[in-house]
């Protein structure tokens, strides 16, 4: 099993730059990993994936402005964002993907929130 535990939320203006990070108490190298967000009222979603060999993939929405890295070594993934706008308000969830026996397992942190506000 593996715990996540993000950090690096907060208050931003538009504008702005933030980086969050996500801890985990493994190893991470087998696992794909992702930054998922879920604004006030609204479906979770995907914002950038990282999967075990290094290929990213962003949300339309986030691309150019957001950067999904991985540290296996430290057993972290990094998300920093910047030029946040509003509508980048949310929770930003940390999670971890992997097959095992044919099975998904999947874990998630409890999140961070980010708010761009003037």
């Amino acid at each position: 099993q593996v715990q996540l535990v993000e950090s690096g939320g907060g208050l931003v203006q538009p504008g702005g730059s933030l980086r969050l990070s996500c801890a985990a108490s493994g190893s991470i190298s087998i696992y794909n990993m992702g930054w998922y967000r879920q604004p006030p009222g609204k479906q979770r979603e995907m914002v950038a994936t990282a999967t075990s060999e290094g290929n990213t993939n962003y949300a339309e929405s986030v691309k150019g402005r957001f950067t999904i890295s991985r540290d296996n070594a430290e057993n972290t993934v990094l998300l920093q964002m910047n030029g946040l706008k509003p509508e980048d308000t949310a929770i930003y969830y940390c999670k971890a993907v992997r097959l095992r026996s044919g099975l998904v397992i999947s874990y998630w942190g409890q999140g961070t929130q980010v708010t761009v506000s003037s």
